[in-house]
C-alpha cells in the first residue's frame, strides 16, 4: 500500500513539473548579448533603460531601488517574485504578460533560448 501512494505521488508531482529543459549559461550569455542594450549583469552593472538584471531570481518585479518601473509592472509585481517559471513565461512575450510594460523587447520564442538566458541569470544571483 504504502508503495502504490510513494508511486501515486511521484506520478502526480511528474505531471504538474514543467518540462526539463537543458538550460546552458554559456549559450544563454550568447542570447543575452541582445538585451545588453538596456540592461547589465556582472560586477558594477547599473541601471540603463531597463534595470540592472544581477539577482532577479528571486527579487519582486517591478521593485528594485533606484529604478522608475512602468505602473504596469509595478502592479504586476504585486506578491510575486522572479522565478524561473515566471522569467520564462516574461521573456517568451513581454507584453502580452505585463500589458503597458515600457520593455520594447519583442520577447524569446524559442525555450531553449529562455531556459539558457535564465540559466545565465541565475550565475548572477546574489
Amino acid at each position: 500500500m504504502k508503495k502504490h501512494v510513494l508511486a501515486a505521488a511521484a506520478l502526480a508531482a511528474l505531471a504538474v513539473a514543467p518540462p526539463a529543459m537543458a538550460q546552458d549559461p554559456a549559450a544563454g550569455e550568447k542570447v543575452f548579448r541582445m538585451c545588453m542594450a538596456c540592461h547589465a549583469v556582472g560586477e558594477g552593472a547599473k541601471n540603463k533603460i531597463g534595470p540592472e538584471l544581477n539577482g532577479i531570481i528571486g527579487r519582486q518585479p517591478g521593485h528594485m531601488e533606484g529604478f522608475q518601473y512602468s505602473p504596469a509592472m509595478v502592479s504586476f509585481g504585486e506578491g510575486k517574485v522572479w522565478d524561473e517559471a515566471l522569467l520564462d513565461q516574461y521573456l517568451e512575450n513581454p507584453r502580452t504578460v505585463v500589458k503597458g510594460t515600457k520593455m520594447a523587447f519583442g520577447g524569446l520564442r524559442r525555450p531553449e533560448q529562455r531556459a539558457d538566458v535564465i540559466a545565465y541569470l541565475a550565475t548572477f544571483s546574489q
